[in-house]
Formats: structure tokens, C-alpha cells, sequence
């Protein structure tokens, strides 16, 4: 029996396994098995590999059994069954794990390896079935029968062609593969034997051990062969899709080394006309920062594009310092880079009311907002601003929110910004270009979700650089923002984790379409009460913090600071209380330094010695002992305050109107309809229609120099004019405030509760208004309400009615 020569061995390595010596071998047709020979015979236990007949096949022994099963086959020249588990990891097969179907071998060499395994190489002989297996004793045993396989005929042409075609797709496999030696191809070319080749390829090729068994269990060569071929076609596309991607990687490398090639060129170029190597060192830092940075993919691209762009720049060239602030705007950003929120709304409660005193309506809305964005987990919100007078604590909220957030905080300052640029930025293209404002934040926060101040956004103006307008409603628009342009970045950032909140004065300044993107939260002004106990708590520690003096050096008693507040603060907030109590402060410092004796529990009578002279005198109510003479309520910038609103009749033949007080143009039509409505109605109100014709009207509101205007002292104008023409008094202690029309309708009107705390301080007792405005009096605290009588009215004759008396007044 022929068995094998040197130059038939060549290593193969199959991706399931490790790598093995695989021999071919030829003549193996005249082996014979005889009956008998497979009685009782030693079995092996093979993992991951199968042995086809007429293959010799080197395999490690690792289980003593297997060892003492290989070793007693070769001490006594026996054949041995070799059959492959159906589980690898099974370390003691039975019959049930292991493929009935095997190979007979024998045993050609025992070897011991140097690292202390041993293997043996078996030559497959015939094909077997498993009958039975004894699993006792030292290794195990088995009877097995032979199973006769079909061969083709020598001159099959179709077996032949099918032949060729397997040589084919072997050879290409070897030669594309890059797992087989050059010389495999040779071996398999010159192989004779069909039973021998195909077997070969069987069971040395990358086929799954699964495969393997199913081809070794076909009975038909024919048929092993193709479905053989078959198997090879498949390894054959996925060899020409390596080497595919083999050439695209080479290509890739090539240009690559090209590239670094060109660059140590121009490096050279540029050390040698002097440029010094800090370009070099900066394109060197800002690839290693783009490295930590978790932009998308778009702006990475963009990041590397301009990183080239650098590099063909000199830098002694104005274009290189414009590109390196560029590439330094997007690596400052914080792309991708969130702080952790913390939705506890009973903190962000506590920090609420621990910063700010009073605004319950306000800090409840803010809670209901927050809980909002809580349960949705983004930021697509309706964007909040707060608006009401100055003072009242608008800007510092936000700082608040920021904090119980556990948030960035970041304020914008919008007044006086009449350039679109502020906000997009400018384009490179021109000199000292940089981005806008909302990128710069964005910057020196380090965050991408920051609380975001957009203070006094009412103060915004535009000219003929642009409407910064224009560019907010981007920026406050949630549907939009999260791909907000900025000129100078020319790329997309996201702005939509970032939380918005405005702040304004006055609301009706600000352009409709800006205004609908966001939900208005009106701040109005603080009741005396409210300003005395936020002096307490925190104007006056903050005072004595700032100038080194202790709590028990200085205290202002609650009747102290309710004539501060009465008589040197004229305000809706308490920023000009702030500053008094900043000069109180101040002064007391001094006398402690020149240790100079004062009373720690500052008195109201020595307010006087510190600041000076009272600066205000708020309006009083007085009396109603005049005809014509009545109180309105007007709501100013700096809170609510009453006036008068004076008619006298002058026995002039012209029936003229006339109006003084620094009046508007709706103050004065208001003035017009309320006289044209006593004049239509004048016999039910009990006044002669001729003294329309015999009286000349003259409208005087006090206070000359202040400009007024506005709607709101229609019903107050109507009641003047009728009480001057009738000579009745007006009803004690009572103001007024509402719109009226031609027809006598009373409207509402806006300000109600900066209107009633002005009542309040003149001593006012009752007040008429429009009914439509009980909505507004019901969400007030009754706190604010205590002392006053509400009369709710919804026509003129109402008005006259409740307001006029019968006694005559005082001419």
C-alpha cells in the first residue's frame, strides 16, 4: 500500500480549526475491509473535524481516552473508527452525540510535540456506520460495517467536466484565499485518483463541519462532487469580494502615503523660506481635539475639509488667521454636550421660594412648566416670558431655575441690539468677522442645554443692518431651532435642548410673530407688605455682606422700612429700595469705622439724617367736595397710581371742548365720546341740554408734564363731566377705571392689580370697574383685596348711577 511521499505534504488551515498537515494520497482503492475487521475495534472522537477516506489527516489528542484509543491502534497495527461529534464542547460523548456515519482508519505516526501534546496522523480507509459503542474501559470501542459508496464510470463526461470545475474554483480559492500555500494548487492540479480529490477538498476547504458530515454522508461521489462545487462557488464570490476590498484598501494606502509624501514636501518648502513651524503645531492640536468632540458626521467632514484648508495656507497670510479662528469657534463648542437635568420639582420649589418672596402664581406656572418637560423629555416647550415692570425679579429667576435644574446658566442682554449680525454673526468673508451671540454663549457656557436669559428682549430694535427680530424667531422657535444657522459657523447647530427664557417690560413693543412663539408669564409689582419682607430676608443681609458689617450691627425695623419704602421709592420692584438700603448700609459702615455712636434698631425719624429728604408724596385721596373733581387709576411703568381728572364750565356762547394734562390721542378721543355720550343722553342724566350751547368744557388732568394716555379713564371722564354739569357730588372714596363707547358700553380694561395697589395707598375705599374685569380680581390673593369694595359695572348709566350722589357739591 502506497502511503504517502514528502513531496505530497502541504499545509492547509481551515477556519474552524487549527492549523493541521492535510496529505493526499492515491491507490487507496485496493484497500480492502474483510468482514470482521470492524468488530470491537478502538473509536476516536474527533471535534470540529471529519476524516474522509483516502485523506491523511495530523490530529491533536487532548482527552485520555482519545490517547489510549490512538495509541493501542497503532501498538497493534489495528484500524481505528473515527467519527466527529455533533457538539464540540461535549468532553464525554456517547453514541447519541457522536455522527453514526465515519471513517475506518489507520494509525500512520504517533508524534510527540515539543510543547508536551501528542498527535497522530490517521489515513482515512472506508467509509463506516456506527452499530454499537462500549464507552467503558480505557478508551473507547466499537462494531462498525462498512457502507459501499457509487462511483461514475472512468469515461462519465458530465463526472469529468464536474471534476474540472472543482480543480477550478480550488485553484482560485488557493490562489485568492491567502489560507492555502502557493503550492497547494500544483498538488491539487496533479491529483488523479476522483475519489482521493474530491475527498480532499471535502474535508480540507473552509466548509462548516456541518457540511462536511451531510458530504461525507452521501453515498453517491457524483453527488458529493456537486454539491462540492456548489459550496466552492460561494467561497469563490466571497474570495473576489476580498480581494475586491483588498485593492480598495491598497488604492487607499497609496494615496495616503502620496498624501504624506506632499505634505513633508510643502513642510520642507515652507522651512525653507523661513515660515516658522507653529502652523504645524497648531493643525497638529486641533486634530487631536476633534478626536475627543461628539459632533455628527456632516460636521466632522466640514472640521476635516478646513483642517486641509489650513494646512495650504502660510501663516503669515491674512486668510490663516480668519481659517484658525474658525476651526477654533467649532472646536470651543460644545457639540453634543448635555449636563445632567434634575427634575426634582420639590428642590426647584425650595430654590424658588428661597430666592424669591411672594409670586406664587408665577413660581406655580414655572413648576407646572418644568413638570412638563419632565414627563415629555425634550425641550420642544412653548418658550417662557416673563414681563412686568422693572425690579420685580424677572432675570433673576431664571438664575434660580437654572440652578434647581442643575444647569448652565447663561444671560443675553437685548437691549439696544438693532444688528442682525448680533445674532446670525457675519460672514467670513469679512474682516474681524465673528459668530453671534447665541454661539458665543453657547461657548463659555461648555454646555449645550444650558437656561438661556434673553433679557429685555422688548428692547430690540432694527435698522438698515437688519431686524434682530427677524433672526429671534429661529431661535425661539422649538420646530426650527434645532437647526439654527449661525453665518459665521455656516453649519447647523442644535439648539433645541437649550431652555429659553425671555424677559420684558412691556410686551405690546414686541412684533407679533415673535410674540406667538412664546408663553407670556406677567411679574406684576409687589404690595408694601411683599417689599418689606423681601427687604428682611434679602436686600438687607446682601447690603451688610457687601460692605463687612454683621447682622447685630444694623437692623431696620418693619415701620422703617415701610417709610422707606413709602416715601423714597416710587416702583413697582424694589431695585430702587435696594439702593436706599445699599446708602443706609453705607452711611452706618462709616460710623463704625469712625466708631461713632447710632442706634443699631434704625428709627423712621432717622432715616431723614442718613439719605436725606423724603423724595416722594404719593397722591392722597381729597375728598369729594368739588363738582366735576374725580379719581381714576392708571397703570404706569412703575406700578399703579390714581389721578384726578378735574371738568369745569366756563359761560362762553361756543360750546368748545377743551383738554390739558399732556394728554394721548386715545386719552383725548376717550375725553370726546364720554362728553358726546352725557350730551345724547343728558335728560335722563337731569342736565338742560342748553347748557351745552351756554358752557365751553374744560378737561384738566394734574401733573402737566407727565405724558398720559390710554383708554382706561373713559368711565372716570364720563363721570367728570356729568358731575360738572349736574353739580352733584361723586361718592367718597372712590375710583374708577374703564373704557367706555358710544353707546355707553363700560370695556375692560388692563393693570387691575397695579390699579388696586395704588387705591390702596390713597386711602380708597371702593372702586368701579368694568364686570368683564371680576376675572381678574378673583386670581388676585385676598391679601391684596383687604379694605377695598368692588362695583362692577357694564354701562354708563351704571356708573352715574352708583357714582353720582344727590347732594349737590361745592362750586
Amino acid at each position: 500500500m502506497n502511503l504517502f511521499n514528502e513531496d505530497d505534504i502541504f499545509r492547509m488551515g481551515p477556519s474552524n480549526g487549527p492549523e493541521i498537515i492535510s496529505m493526499i494520497t492515491d491507490g487507496d482503492d485496493k484497500f480492502k475491509f474483510n468482514e470482521g475487521d470492524g468488530d470491537n475495534i478502538p473509536v476516536l472522537a474527533l471535534r470540529n473535524m471529519v476524516l474522509f477516506p483516502g485523506v491523511i489527516l495530523p490530529v491533536a489528542l487532548g482527552r485520555k481516552k482519545s490517547l489510549n484509543a490512538v495509541r493501542t491502534a497503532y501498538k497493534h497495527h489495528q484500524l481505528i473508527g473515527v467519527f466527529s461529534q455533533k457538539d464540540p464542547k461535549v468532553e464525554d460523548p456517547d453514541m447519541s452525540d457522536l455522527y453514526s456515519t465515519g471513517t475506518v482508519a489507520q494509525v500512520i505516526k504517533m508524534l510527540d510535540m515539543p510543547d508536551g501534546t501528542t498527535n497522530a496522523i490517521l489515513q482515512g480507509k472506508a467509509k463506516v456506520n456506527l452499530l454499537t459503542l462500549d464507552t467503558e474501559g480505557a478508551f473507547y470501542r466499537g462494531n462498525m460495517e462498512e457502507i459501499k459508496e457509487e462511483y461514475p464510470a472512468k469515461n462519465d463526461k458530465e463526472f469529468n467536466a464536474l471534476l474540472s470545475s472543482i480543480k477550478d474554483c480550488a485553484i482560485k480559492i488557493i490562489k485568492g484565499g491567502g489560507q492555502f500555500p502557493p503550492e497547494a494548487s500544483f498538488a491539487i492540479s496533479n491529483i488523479e485518483n476522483t475519489r482521493s480529490l474530491v475527498n480532499f477538498i471535502c474535508g480540507n476547504f473552509n466548509f462548516e463541519n456541518e457540511q462536511k458530515q451531510h458530504l461525507l454522508e452521501l453515498n453517491s461521489l457524483k453527488e458529493r462532487g456537486y454539491q462540492t462545487l456548489q459550496l466552492l462557488n460561494g467561497e469563490v464570490k466571497m474570495v473576489e469580494i476580498k480581494m475586491e476590498i483588498q485593492s480598495k484598501t491598497q488604492n487607499e494606502l497609496e494615496q495616503q502615503q502620496r498624501e504624506y509624501y506632499l505634505h513633508q514636501q510643502i513642510k520642507t518648502i515652507q522651512n525653507e523660506l523661513g515660515n516658522s513651524d507653529d502652523a504645524s503645531t497648531d493643525i497638529e492640536r486641533f486634530t487631536e481635539s476633534a478626536k475627543n468632540k461628539k459632533w455628527s458626521k456632516e460636521t466632522g467632514e466640514i472640521f476635516e475639509k478646513e483642517v486641509k484648508k489650513l494646512k495650504r495656507l502660510s501663516p503669515h497670510s491674512p486668510e490663516y488667521g480668519v481659517q484658525y479662528n474658525y476651526l477654533e469657534t467649532i472646536l470651543g463648542l460644545p457639540w453634543g454636550e448635555y449636563t445632567k437635568d434634575n427634575f426634582n420639582l420639590k428642590k426647584a420649589q425650595k430654590t424658588l421660594d428661597r430666592d424669591h418672596f411672594g409670586m406664587d402664581t408665577v413660581k406655580e406656572r414655572i413648576l407646572e412648566h418644568l413638570a412638563v418637560l419632565k414627563l415629555k423629555n425634550d425641550m420642544k416647550s412653548p418658550i417662557i416670558c416673563l414681563y412686568g415692570p422693572p425690579g420685580v425679579g424677572k432675570t433673576s429667576l431664571g438664575k434660580s431655575i437654572a440652578e434647581s435644574l442643575g444647569r448652565k446658566y447663561v444671560r443675553m442682554s437685548l437691549g439696544g441690539v438693532h444688528d442682525e449680525s448680533e445674532i446670525r454673526g457675519h460672514r467670513r468673508t469679512y474682516i474681524g468677522a465673528m459668530p453671534g451671540r447665541i454661539i458665543q454663549n453657547l461657548q463659555k457656557a461648555g454646555s449645550s442645554n444650558p437656561v438661556f436669559i434673553l433679557d429685555e428682549i422688548d428692547k430690540v430694535s432694527h435698522d438698515y443692518k437688519g431686524d434682530p427680530e427677524s433672526a429671534l424667531l429661529e431661535v425661539l422657535d422649538p420646530e426650527q431651532n434645532s437647526t439654527f444657522h449661525d453665518n459665521f459657523l455656516d453649519m447647523d447647530y442644535d439648539l433645541s435642548k437649550v431652555m429659553f427664557i425671555a424677559t420684558a417690560n412691556d410686551v405690546s413693543s414686541i412684533s407679533k410673530p415673535l410674540l406667538d412663539r412664546m408663553e407670556l408669564i406677567e411679574i406684576s409689582g409687589y404690595i408694601p407688605d411683599e417689599k418689606i419682607e423681601i427687604a428682611r430676608r434679602h436686600l438687607l443681609p446682601k447690603a451688610l455682606q457687601e460692605v463687612g458689617l454683621k447682622d447685630e450691627q444694623l437692623q431696620l425695623p418693619k415701620d422703617t422700612l415701610a417709610y422707606i419704602i413709602d416715601r423714597y421709592t416710587k416702583e413697582s420692584g424694589v431695585r430702587s429700595l435696594d439702593q436706599q438700603i445699599g446708602k443706609i448700609v453705607r452711611k452706618i459702615a462709616k460710623k463704625v469705622v469712625m466708631e461713632e455712636e447710632y442706634n443699631t434698631a434704625l428709627k423712621p425719624n432717622e432715616v431723614k439724617d442718613l439719605i436725606g429728604t423724603e423724595r416722594f408724596m404719593h397722591d392722597i385721596y381729597e375728598g369729594n367736595e368739588y363738582a366735576g373733581v374725580v379719581t381714576g387709576l392708571a397703570w404706569t411703568s412703575v406700578g399703579g397710581e390714581i389721578l384726578f381728572i378735574e371738568t369745569s364750565l366756563s359761560k362762553v356762547k361756543q360750546g368748545k371742548l377743551t383738554l390739558t394734562g399732556n394728554l394721548g390721542n386715545v386719552m383725548k378721543e376717550s375725553a370726546m365720546i364720554a362728553l358726546e355720550y352725557v350730551r345724547s343722553h343728558a335728560e335722563q342724566i337731569g342736565i338742560d341740554p342748553v347748557q351745552f350751547e351756554e358752557n365751553d368744557v374744560h378737561i384738566h388732568v394734574p401733573e402737566g408734564a407727565v405724558p398720559k394716555d390710554g383708554p382706561s379713564a373713559g368711565i372716570t371722564l364720563l363721570t367728570s363731566i356729568a358731575s360738572a354739569f349736574t353739580k352733584r357730588k361723586v361718592r367718597k372714596n372712590l375710583a374708577m377705571t374703564g373704557e367706555i363707547t358710544l353707546r355707553g358700553k363700560v370695556l375692560p380694561v388692563g393693570g387691575i392689580k397695579e390699579k388696586i395697589l395704588a387705591a390702596k395707598r390713597a386711602g380708597i375705599k371702593e372702586i368701579a370697574l368694568c364686570v368683564e374685569n371680576k376675572k381678574d380680581i378673583d386670581e388676585i390673593k385676598p391679601i391684596y383685596l383687604k379694605g377695598l369694595t368692588f362695583h362692577y359695572v357694564s354701562d354708563a348709566s351704571e356708573v352715574l348711577q352708583f357714582a353720582l350722589l344727590q347732594e349737590k357739591a361745592t362750586l
